[in-house]
């Protein structure tokens, strides 16, 4: 008896608990969250609101690091299928091959290296949405499978004869112009209509200049709070560099910058030597010797100059280098730069 009622204590907990992350879920991914004044974004963000609670099709449209993931979650969870999972699939990081094992599953067996039974992104996704990212880089013989799968709503696991029925929402996105891609035969025409029942276009963000700065007060916040610093603001030239910007990588690019500057920011404010944007992000600029040098002597120079804006905080610098802190110390004794750990 103690272990059935411990076994309902139990199961009352895990439903609570799961109610709740929902609900977290749900405020997180909430359309009141979505930055966006112009009416472009502001269009895009209201057709997602009235789509939503459907079960069409939708296909996001948009460069790369528009927030193209951001928004099919937000559909998905103020959708009636929130409950349900939400998997994601990335068409354009695996081969033909891997990708069809991913989003069918395989069977034991089924080719070199298939030692069990796998199941797919679509039965993955059963009772919920399945996020189809980077769809335009698909092939056209998984373009051809993929209709099946949305005509039918059935499928089989590659290698397998059993016929699989799974009732599951598609959302598709693409950096990509299918129109043009339908037009060179590189895109089916009657996977495009299958896929674009609804159609949000995200603008990119050199065309929405004055949703900058409540990007750069949501980043600056998020950040802030992850490093456990009082950052409060941002100078108006370190902004006006913000604006006058043209982020081909768009808000993914922008977070990036903002997380960088919060990093090297000592203060309270983040001022213009804090704002690496584009090539700088990659490389910022050293003092200039003459002649050619070798790679040696650039990455020596590069390290030299990031911990001295970091205040020789290993940490930080590891963090802007884009390597682990063992590497970087590593590289210190290498070059002899004698840095003193300030952390």
């Amino acid at each position: 008896v103690q272990r059935i009622a411990e076994h309902a204590v139990e199961r009352k907990r895990l439903v609570y608990e799961n109610k709740y992350l929902l609900e977290e879920l749900r405020l997180r991914y909430g359309f009141d969250n979505v930055i966006g004044l112009t009416p472009a974004a502001q269009q895009a963000y209201l057709l997602a609101t009235q789509v939503a609670d459907s079960n069409a099709a939708v296909l996001i449209l948009g460069e790369t690091g528009t927030g193209k993931e951001y928004i099919a979650r937000a559909i998905h969870y103020q959708s009636r299928r929130a409950s349900g999972p939400f998997i994601k699939v990335s068409c354009a990081a695996l081969p033909e091959s891997l990708l069809e094992s991913e989003l069918f599953g395989h069977e034991k067996g089924a080719f070199t290296g298939a030692v069990n039974r796998r199941i797919g992104r679509f039965e993955m996704a059963n009772g919920g949405t399945l996020f189809l990212d980077e769809i335009g880089d698909t092939t056209l013989a998984t373009q051809v499978k993929l209709l099946r799968v949305l005509q039918e709503k059935q499928f089989e696991r590659v290698g397998g004869s059993e016929t699989i029925t799974v009732d599951v929402r598609i959302i598709a996105a693409t950096n990509k112009d299918l129109k043009k891609a339908i037009a060179e035969k590189e895109f089916r025409e009657d996977l495009y209509y299958r896929l674009n029942v609804i159609t949000i276009n995200l603008p990119p963000l050199r065309e929405r200049p004055e949703d900058i700065p409540r990007f750069v007060e949501h980043f600056i916040a998020k950040y802030s709070k992850e490093t456990g610093k009082a950052i409060d603001g941002i100078s108006p030239e370190a902004m006006a560099m913000l604006q006058n910007y043209s982020w081909p990588g768009n808000i993914r690019e922008l977070e990036n910058c903002i997380e960088r500057a919060v990093i090297l920011c000592n203060g309270n404010t983040i001022l213009p030597r804090h704002i690496l944007i584009g090539s700088e992000a990659r490389l910022p600029s050293v003092p200039h010797q003459a002649g050619l040098r070798s790679l040696r002597e650039v990455e020596r120079d590069h390290i030299k100059y990031v911990l001295s804006e970091c205040g020789n905080n290993q940490t930080k610098a590891a963090q802007i280098l884009g390597i682990d802190r063992k590497t970087l110390r590593n590289k210190i004794r290498e070059y002899g730069l004698g840095t003193e750990i300030a952390d």
